[in-house]
């Protein structure tokens, strides 16, 4: 991958995944956040998940980051990404509006299917609709979004936020479903990894013909907004970023194989590359991303610890290579770094 010659907003993506209390997870997130924002990066995202704790401990993703906006004064907010086809569509776009108040209209919302089938039957949910569960829900909420009368007495949603729509983001593992978000004018969620059955296909060519087909579908009147995900965790030093990696390496490599992946049983290096997880010093790290086609074509590129999963300090040290070192030594900008207290420390606004 060549330097980059235009502008990409750079994000990084908590899991809300350290073996800490529940408490504790939180206030990690939002220290994590605020180390992005004080480091120059441009947005911050969290996923919900429901129910299992090794999957993500953060089922109200929009409470986090409201709190978040409180210790924060420039960075985007984001949801990487809403589980709809579990959710009230009204509910959420409501949320949604009052977070975007909240923060000053740093809120960005992305939106998915969910993966987790087992957490349907609780919610009432058929697993086996989830698709159309999620589509009818994407239009609801459009609607709501944009201003449609909601009750018999012209009642519509409040308060108003229709810039909304212009932020929504959704995530897709095919080339049609990323036709079909091209086609609504949305933004396209690239994951971090993707099953695929031949190990010998790297992400970027399992991906690049989703962003083909998004692009061709996208209205002449719609900028495209492509998000990269990527797994990269950076130490000062390989030997600890390898041990860290191995520790998360079995339990990823096995719920990858389940899903019916490709996944290479050898050394650590081959299991990181069957990963789609960039691991070591800002050096190796670079070279690595080089290669990887499909971040010169995205509009964001954001980085995420997991499945690394490392100790809280551990990812705030990469945090700050990232924007130290990485992104400078692949030509990246970061957005204008600015001092905020940390969340343990500040005051409330």
């Amino acid at each position: 991958m060549s330097h980059l010659a235009h502008r990409q907003r750079l994000g990084f993506f908590t899991r809300v995944l350290e073996e800490a209390p529940a408490a504790d997870r939180y206030r990690f997130a939002v220290e994590q956040i605020v180390a992005a924002e004080r480091a120059g990066f441009d947005t911050a995202w969290v996923a919900q998940h429901h129910f299992h704790r090794e999957e993500g401990g953060l089922p109200s993703p929009f409470v986090l980051l409201a709190y978040a906006a409180a210790y924060t004064e420039r960075i985007t907010l984001g949801t990487a990404i809403v589980a709809l086809s579990l959710e009230d569509p009204l509910r959420v776009a409501e949320d949604a509006a009052v977070l975007a108040r909240l923060s000053g209209g740093r809120f960005e919302l992305g939106l998915g299917s969910g993966s987790t089938l087992s957490a349907f039957a609780p919610f009432g949910k058929d697993a086996a609709q989830r698709s159309q569960l999620y589509v009818e829900n994407v239009r609801r909420l459009d609607d709501a979004l944009s201003g449609a009368r909601l009750t018999a007495d012209d009642g519509a949603l409040y308060p108003a936020a229709p810039e909304l729509r212009t932020t929504i983001w959704e995530a897709t593992f095919s080339a049609q479903g990323a036709a079909r978000i091209g086609a609504a004018g949305h933004g396209l969620m690239l994951a971090r990894s993707q099953p695929r059955t031949d190990g010998r296909q790297s992400l970027a060519d399992v991906q690049a013909p989703l962003i083909e087909a998004y692009l061709s579908a996208l209205p002449a009147d719609a900028a495209p907004r492509v998000l990269a995900s990527r797994s990269v965790f950076v130490t000062d030093d390989r030997v600890t970023a390898r041990a860290l990696a191995e520790r998360g390496l079995e339990r990823a490599a096995n719920e990858a194989r389940r899903a019916g992946a490709d996944v290479a049983s050898g050394s650590t290096a081959d299991v990181l590359a069957s990963l789609d997880v960039h691991v070591g010093t800002p050096a190796e790290v670079i070279d690595e991303l080089r290669a990887d086609d499909v971040l010169a074509a995205a509009t964001d590129i954001v980085f995420q610890a997991h499945p690394v999963d490392p100790p809280h300090e551990l990812v705030l040290r990469s945090i700050q290579l990232i924007a130290g070192e990485v992104a400078p030594g692949l030509g990246w900008r970061l957005g204008t770094r600015t001092p905020v207290v940390p969340p343990n420390a500040a005051r409330r606004r």
